[in-house]
């Protein structure tokens, strides 16, 4: 009850005069105080998000909702609102960068999701291909007997079509585990042999189609933004969310073997346990988790 109440004296009162008060002895406003106080990156953009999210003045708070091509001119606009010269091309640049990377999570987040909306079909060339492929990446030197067959099994998949594992994140999970395949392929294999293991084994597809469904969750949540935010001085793209799948996935097989799990039913406590070690390392101003990073010497 007491948060409650002063995080509404707080939004409401205390941080009209806190900033009246800071305007008064700086000069600035406090974008221009968080770009001359706060590093580039999560730091910087997450503390203007903020601020134009709380603000009372409409051009500012519209500013987060800014399409892409938009951006150019809404820097001019705040900038003329807050009476900021035009020339001041340090304070432009960077809200300019602040903002695209704003807009571009926003994006991200719908091309994710329309792609998660589209479901598997079989009667799809494009998407036959792609399932085509993911078994030619992780069995290069077995021929598949047929479409329909219980060789699907052999790289994680339920049963001898694989079309009905892709329900929950429809050709999103496809995409992500041919992503992995194709741009690590080696780190695929070693990963699917890894889980053939007779105590500690698991179906690979399927654990990979999950773990599409935590990045997908951790991106529609905003959990994202400090690891996106710091990876990229932009618009985030489709690519840097199958990069943070990528690391998912090949973090996930190091903690399930280090973790030692008695059986694949304890699946869920282990996972749930995973999506908590991963949301911790979010939560950190300076993250960026990629498979890049994770194998640097």
């Amino acid at each position: 009850m007491l948060g409650y109440l002063w995080g509404f004296l707080y939004s409401n009162y205390v941080r009209f005069w806190l900033k009246w008060i800071l305007r008064l002895l700086t000069r600035k406003c406090e974008l221009q105080r968080v770009f001359d106080g706060a590093k580039a990156g999560a730091q910087r953009t997450l503390s203007i998000e903020h601020s134009l999210e709380s603000s009372k003045n409409k051009v500012l708070r519209n500013a987060v909702h800014v399409e892409e091509a938009e951006v150019e001119k809404c820097v001019r606009d705040v900038m003329k609102e807050k009476k900021i010269e035009q020339k001041d091309t340090g304070f432009k640049t960077n809200l300019h960068i602040s903002l695209l990377q704003i807009s571009g999570y926003k994006k991200l987040y719908l091309n994710v999701e329309n792609l998660r909306k589209v479901p598997y079909d079989s009667d799809n060339e494009e998407h036959e291909e792609q399932l085509i492929e993911l078994w030619n990446l992780l069995m290069p030197h077995e021929n598949l007997k047929a479409r329909i067959t219980k060789q699907w099994c052999d790289i994680g998949f339920q049963g001898d079509d694989p079309k009905t594992d892709f329900r929950g994140m429809g050709l999103l999970g496809l995409v992500n585990l041919v992503y992995f395949s194709k741009h690590y392929t080696n780190e695929a294999r070693q990963i699917l042999s890894r889980s053939n293991h007779p105590k500690l084994g698991y179906s690979y597809a399927i654990v990979g189609i999950n773990l599409t469904e935590m990045a997908y969750s951790l991106l529609k949540n905003g959990a994202l933004k400090s690891h996106l935010y710091n990876m990229v001085s932009g618009s985030p793209q489709m690519e840097h969310f199958h990069q943070f799948y990528c690391y998912l996935v090949y973090e996930f097989d190091k903690f399930w073997f280090e973790e030692e799990p008695e059986s694949i039913m304890h699946f869920n406590q282990y996972r749930e346990k995973f999506h908590e070690k991963i949301k911790g390392l979010l939560l950190h101003c300076d993250v960026i988790l990629t498979l890049q990073n994770t194998k640097k010497p």
